[in-house]
């Protein structure tokens, strides 16, 4: 199992706002988003394999009841996540953050 996970700073701004959100909508809620990411957190440390291939070494993780999905890269003993990115925006977005090097 992978055990240092590492949250570039545009993921940690994603799941600030993505809360944000949803805590306004209903309290509560923003708390259930938060949860849902763990678990998919927890599953991806476990299993890296697991998840498709979104783009070159880089998976996409859907989370389960709510619009996002987590990008990520897996090696031996990290997990580096570069964005918690809400489905129905463009892609580019996510893209524009990941290292060059794919």
């Amino acid at each position: 199992m992978i055990e240092r996970v590492i949250h570039s700073p545009e993921a940690k701004d994603d799941l600030r706002q993505a809360y944000r959100w949803y805590e306004n909508r209903e309290p509560g809620l923003g708390e259930e988003l938060l949860c849902c990411i763990e678990e998919c957190e927890l599953t991806i440390r476990q299993y890296p394999q697991l998840y498709p291939i979104a783009t070159g070494k880089f998976r996409r993780a859907f989370i389960r009841r709510f619009p996002y999905e987590v990008i990520y890269e897996p090696t031996d003993d990290t997990l580096t996540i570069y964005a918690v990115f809400h489905c129905s925006q463009d892609p580019r977005k996510w893209r524009s953050r990941l290292p060059s090097d794919e």
